[in-house]
């Protein structure tokens, strides 16, 4: 099949769609002229018979001979714009009479059968249209008149507008092909402009935007629909050089720490007690390597949509129970109380690793930002369809203009104001992707000084 541009196939459809149209209009114009000019003609002859008819005069003792004198004086001083071929016979079929304008030819006798019918016939291998009236005396045929027409005009008219018709069938579509084409131009010129600002647009050059059409039709959707979808691929794009940068940094940090710890240990020599303090902060910093990178490839994972869920039935209070215990150390360290509240055995549907990873991310925070001697409140319970986890602490608590920042990767807020608090501020972000991945909903309310409260609730 050619290979047409967009312009000429939209030019092209149209042609067929205005062509076929055409074809049918000129259908219709040709049959209607067919059908006008051959009823016309028909009704000259049947006026011809009837005069004839009424001027023909039937001699009962003369052997039913026609009489035809009137008929005969009336035709040589009549001038006929439309040849009138007219034959009498008698009741044997012969000739009893004819027009001058036959001359040496007769027309053709036909039997009974087609006794006032038109026939299409030739005389002189001219076509004529003719008809066959017998002549009735007390309903007893008596003759027979033949009444003929030339069809050679009528013939020439529906030829020449068949030609006419046939002539002006390609040049109309040529015509309407060229202004198709000019005007599909002009109404894809837009795709023409998306296309060039699109060849602008590159993994550098991301600024570029298509400029929208006045008219608010499919273009300006199609334009819209561009630009948003450039937005959002400028925003993922910045968040990624962001996260990038972060993450170089975040992991910088510990390799920093360790490289300086390791040149003062070897710059002269150290107790014993210098030694394990220092070996010991060291530890702590290849631990603090080990969950970002554990982090981070967890983040990466999902973010690529690489894992696959396992949904089994997951007991919420013993996997609760069961985070404490791992946390147990820390709590003890900060005296802080937990409070948990279980009125019954709660289990939902639910991948057990990955909402494990959720709830174990929220209870480290809660632990972690809770002041000495705190206070963390665990609360299950079930409304209809809806299981809700409700962790409250009473800690340090988020600025408000935070709150919509906080599930960014690396974000942390106001950390100068509590150095002592460390974190690499992703462990929001993977709760927050992990919800929604599992299609938990997550609700998080603080207030500075107060304290913050996690919500997640989980269809049943």
């Amino acid at each position: 099949m050619f290979s047409f541009s967009f312009k000429n196939r939209i030019a092209f459809y149209y042609i067929i769609s205005t062509g076929l149209l055409i074809s049918v209009v000129f259908f219709v114009i040709y049959h209607s002229i067919d059908h006008n000019v051959n009823t016309h003609i028909n009704e000259d002859i049947n006026d011809e018979v009837q005069k004839h008819l009424r001027e023909i005069v039937i001699d009962p003792n003369n052997t039913y001979l026609i009489q035809v004198d009137e008929w005969r004086e009336r035709e040589h001083n009549t001038v006929n714009v439309n040849p009138v071929f007219v034959q009498f016979l008698d009741i044997n079929k012969q000739l009893i009479d004819k027009s001058p304008n036959l001359k040496g030819i007769q027309l053709k006798v036909y039997s009974t059968e087609w006794n006032n019918k038109f026939i299409d016939t030739y005389l002189n291998k001219k076509p004529i249209r003719q008809i066959q009236v017998p002549l009735l005396d007390k309903n007893k045929v008596v003759g027979y008149l033949l009444i003929a027409m030339s069809l050679d005009d009528a013939t020439m008219i529906l030829n020449n507008l068949q030609n006419t018709l046939l002539i002006a069938f390609p040049l109309i579509l040529l015509i309407l092909f060229l202004i198709a084409r000019l005007i599909a131009g002009r109404s894809i010129k837009p795709v023409s402009l998306i296309t060039a600002t699109s060849s602008k647009i590159t993994k550098d050059n991301l600024k570029e935007r298509i400029s929208l059409p006045q008219n608010k039709d499919e273009l300006y959707v199609l334009s819209k629909t561009i630009n948003d979808l450039l937005d959002r691929i400028e925003n993922a794009v910045e968040r990624e050089k962001q996260f990038t940068s972060d993450a170089s940094h975040e992991l910088r940090t510990p390799l920093t720490v360790l490289k300086g710890t390791l040149e003062v240990l070897v710059r002269k020599p150290r107790t014993q007690a210098e030694y394990e303090d220092k070996i010991k902060y060291g530890i702590s910093e290849v631990n603090r390597l080990n969950t970002l990178v554990d982090q981070l490839l967890l983040l990466a994972r999902f973010e690529n949509q690489i894992q696959s869920l396992k949904v089994e039935k997951v007991y919420l209070n013993a996997m609760i129970l069961d985070i404490l215990t791992r946390f147990s150390s820390k709590i003890n360290v900060k005296k802080i109380s937990i409070n948990p509240s279980f009125s019954k055995d709660f289990n939902i549907e639910s991948d057990n690793y990955l909402l494990s990873i959720i709830i174990s991310n929220i209870i480290s925070n809660a632990i972690k930002y809770s002041n000495e001697k705190g206070t963390v409140s665990i609360q299950l319970s079930q409304n209809q369809n809806t299981t809700t986890c409700t962790i409250t602490d009473n800690g340090i608590g988020i600025a408000k203009e935070d709150l919509d920042k906080i599930f960014n990767p690396f974000y942390r807020s106001n950390p100068t104001q509590h150095p002592e608090i460390k974190g690499s501020g992703l462990g929001l972000s993977i709760v927050k992707r992990l919800a929604d991945l599992l299609n938990i909903q997550f609700e998080i309310h603080s207030e500075v000084g107060k304290g913050t409260t996690v919500v997640l609730s989980f269809n049943s």
